[in-house]
């Protein structure tokens, strides 16, 4: 189809997506959502027609959710060109982002909203925009629903914000620690405890989630308990916050040699594991080592299992 034939069925579609017909405007959406789904030139004439990237926003705040997910999903394609992913971080963008997660009874318009969060985020100048609009607490507080079928693609926006110093204070502050914590333990969301510690990790790196950390009841023992699990993304995830909790603590290192199953797990690790798991897992039996532990520990036996 060539540019001219394409920027006319663009102003066409976008023209009747702003009908009063709900047909009109659910075939023009369509026409979109497939255009731009496969051309990075189709989404870059599409953000260039006036009132297109408004008439979309508004279509969001639609009544049907069909509409509403149409229009979201082309936001959506938008936002993989990197050129535009500023531009469509508007404040009012980001409050209908917010508004949509914490009102929508939708779970696919929560997914989309999530993932159009995640992909804006990933340009670092976007981020900030995201923590003064209160995303961050809004997806603290979405993750923390029991068994939200959301819960993969919140945490994926979580941790793409996250990255940013501020929006990892700000997570902190709105009780992250303790719902990913939750997370990990809950035998109901087995399936998102590895994507949660992978946001652990990054507010690990800043002093208020170390802190929060290591001031997590039974820490180092719920971490262990990951390492019997069986998924390895997760036993990737506990080991590495095991190694900040045991560079952090002498406690934390105490805590793991008292646990009789603990070297077990790690010298079981070190085999059967990835490249990054068991890499961790001698990191983690070096510290044991290396730690100026009581005399009643009894590390004789914990080399000899290694």
């Amino acid at each position: 189809m060539s540019a001219p034939r394409v920027r006319e069925t663009i102003n066409n579609c976008v023209s009747r997506a702003q009908s009063d017909s709900y047909e009109d405007q659910q075939k023009a959406l369509q026409t979109l959502a497939s255009i731009t789904k496969v051309s990075r030139q189709y989404r870059s004439l599409l953000a260039q027609t006036d009132g297109a990237v408004s008439t979309l926003l508004g279509l969001s705040k639609s009544s049907s959710p069909v509409i509403q997910t149409l229009s979201l999903s082309i936001l959506l394609n938008l936002s993989l060109n990197p050129d535009l992913k500023q531009p469509l971080a508007s404040m009012e963008t980001i409050y209908r982002l917010n508004s949509i997660i914490q009102s929508s009874s939708s779970q696919e318009t929560v997914k989309l909203a999530s993932s159009l969060i995640c992909s804006l985020a990933m340009l670092d100048k976007n981020k900030a925009r995201f923590g003064v609009a209160g995303t961050v607490q809004v997806l603290v507080k979405a993750v923390s629903v029991p068994s939200n079928p959301a819960g993969h693609h919140l945490l994926s926006s979580l941790a793409e914000l996250v990255q940013f110093h501020g929006n990892s204070t700000l997570a902190v502050r709105a009780g992250a620690v303790s719902e990913l914590i939750h997370l990990i333990g809950s035998t109901e969301a087995e399936d998102l405890a590895g994507t949660s510690l992978a946001v652990l990790n990054l507010l690990a790196r800043f002093d208020e989630g170390m802190i929060a950390l290591t001031k997590t009841d039974q820490i180092v023992s719920l971490m262990v308990d990951v390492l019997k699990g069986r998924s390895m993304f997760s036993k990737e995830g506990a080991a590495d916050i095991l190694l900040r909790l045991f560079e952090e603590s002498e406690g934390c290192v105490r805590d793991a040699s008292r646990l009789p199953e603990f070297s077990t797990l790690l010298a079981d690790l070190s085999i059967r594991g990835s490249t990054k798991a068991r890499e961790r897992a001698s990191q983690l039996m070096k510290k044991i080592m290396d730690a100026n532990l009581d005399p009643y520990i009894d590390a004789s036996s914990m080399i000899y299992q290694w």
